[in-house]
């Protein structure tokens, strides 16, 4: 391709907030379909260049679509954008969730051409994110997406929901500082912010100007607060509780994502050696997030709120599948946070509609709705069985990848590998424990004998169960046919096992 289509996907969605953003408040319609619109050409021309995705050039380390211009010659900092084999699913998962959250928020009528514009920049943010080779252009962009959640959280959303969008920003710039001083000390050690210079010629062939186990704990600091990794995970549930149904979507399906990514494109291939030799530590971290955050999500009385602590459950999954440090772990944890995206976002899409239709969302004060919104119910079943990880969705196949692969690792303790076998066994208490709260959370708010305060309560309605079956469509694809993404991920996995040597 010679046009340059990463920088027209990224930045659509931009220019439509720009465009939204002039437009009058009372045409509601009209800024839905210019949202809509500017959301779905850069999903088409995602899956574009998912098509056109080299296998074997990435399977060599080599990014491709890149596009690079000089941005600030006195730092040798460039616009540098590309992909590879880890960041293009994550991408193209940002590019449908895009899509998906503007059809989520069709109903939105207050304050509309707010809301979409920031919307839409918050996508570019990300995208902007999971493209960038040049460490400040990822930066700018990490930073970027704060503007919007604050402002989305804060207006739109319910509950506490100004202390909640005030805590979100406090923790990710605590992060984001600690994010900010582990690329000046990179950057004072190299000499260069480029990514792919800095992984090729080893962080071992520089001499570092602070320890390099510190500048990989500042860089881990700041992706461990976004995915998030225990004691860093108490922004969350607030977030996600007191967010509106798209964002809580957006929140859970990509922005989690951020800091599983930056793990591995950052943390792991830039420090591999740093990496292998703290892992037991974040092995042993990856199993208190999966216990901690399934314990936690059995003592929950709101839907969201036991949705948003599943995910730190689901995300410890993540953080064990990284720094088990094998090929099938990695590729496992990238596709779990992909499946995570996908079965997270149509629980909390799914959860949005219940509280919507009912008025309600303690779950105690539910029950017996699979009779009242049979279509709902269905839905969220479904997203339930994903979550749990049963056999033909995508949760199974990445949670069997991910204990399968960290099962062989050969990260050493002590001399020996017995402790990650021990600590990846520990960790399937996580999956008996997460079918016991999505069972738990299924019979109480769906069966039994029905309410009559909800009798006449909606059922989903055709746009819903539209963007709900693409959801559901996409959750099998992946569980039926992993190797769509599996092949493509393993090409961007295998150059980062070859700098660990494995």
């Amino acid at each position: 391709m010679n046009f340059n289509i990463l920088s027209l996907i990224i930045f659509l969605p931009a220019l439509g907030a720009i465009i939204i953003a002039c437009i009058s408040n009372s045409r509601t319609k009209l800024i839905k379909y210019i949202a809509a619109a500017f959301t779905l050409i850069p999903l088409i021309l995602g899956l574009v260049v998912f098509f056109n995705f080299d296998k074997s050039a990435s399977m060599a380390g080599v990014m491709q679509f890149q596009e690079k211009a000089s941005w600030i010659p006195l730092i040798n900092s460039y616009y540098h954008v590309g992909l590879d084999g880890i960041s293009l699913p994550l991408f193209l998962l940002m590019d449908f969730l895009g899509f998906l959250i503007v059809l989520i928020s069709w109903k939105i009528d207050v304050r509309p051409r707010e809301y979409f514009a920031w919307l839409l920049l918050l996508e570019t943010s990300i995208l902007g994110v999971f493209t960038s080779l040049d460490i400040l252009l990822f930066f700018i962009f990490w930073e970027i997406e704060v503007i919007p959640m604050f402002f989305l959280i804060s207006i739109w959303g319910s509950g506490r929901k100004e202390y909640s969008a005030l805590k979100y920003v406090l923790y990710t710039l605590f992060g984001s500082a600690m994010m900010l001083a582990g690329i000046l000390c990179l950057y004072f050690t190299t000499g260069s912010l480029s990514m792919v210079d800095i992984m090729q010629k080893g962080i071992g062939s520089y001499v570092a100007v602070v320890p390099a186990a510190l500048m990989f704990f500042l860089l881990l600091g700041g992706f461990a607060v976004k995915l998030p990794v225990f004691p860093f995970h108490t922004w969350l549930p607030d977030a996600h509780t007191d967010a509106p149904t798209a964002v809580s979507v957006v929140l859970a399906g990509a922005l989690l994502k951020m800091g599983g990514y930056g793990m591995i494109r950052i943390c792991v291939s830039i420090f591999p050696t740093i990496a292998r030799q703290y892992a037991p530590l974040l092995i042993a971290l990856a199993v208190v997030n999966i216990i901690y955050g399934a314990a936690v999500t059995l003592k929950q009385t709101d839907i969201k709120r036991l949705i948003a602590y599943s995910s730190i459950s689901h995300m410890g999954f993540v953080l064990l599948g990284i720094f088990a440090l094998t090929q099938v772990s990695m590729v496992g944890a990238t596709m779990q946070m992909v499946s995570h995206g996908l079965i997270t976002g149509l629980l909390f899409a799914t959860a949005g509609l219940i509280m919507h239709n009912t008025n309600e969302r303690n779950i105690a004060k539910l029950g017996g709705l699979a009779r009242q919104i049979p279509m709902i119910t269905v839905i969220f079943t479904i997203a339930g069985l994903g979550a749990m990880g049963v056999p033909s969705t995508s949760g199974f196949i990445s949670e069997f990848m991910t204990f399968l692969g960290s099962f062989q690792s050969h990260v050493l303790f002590h001399g020996n590998t017995t402790f990650v076998r021990v600590f990846t066994i520990l960790a399937i208490l996580g999956i008996l424990m997460g079918a016991a709260y999505i069972l738990w959370l299924l019979q109480r708010v769906f069966y039994g004998p029905p309410q009559d305060k909800f009798n006449g309560v909606h059922d989903a309605d055709k746009l819903e169960r539209v963007y709900s079956a693409i959801f559901i469509i996409l959750i099998f694809i992946i569980g039926l046919a992993p190797s769509i993404l599996t092949n493509i991920i393993k090409t961007g996995i295998s150059p980062i096992i070859h700098l660990i040597g494995g």
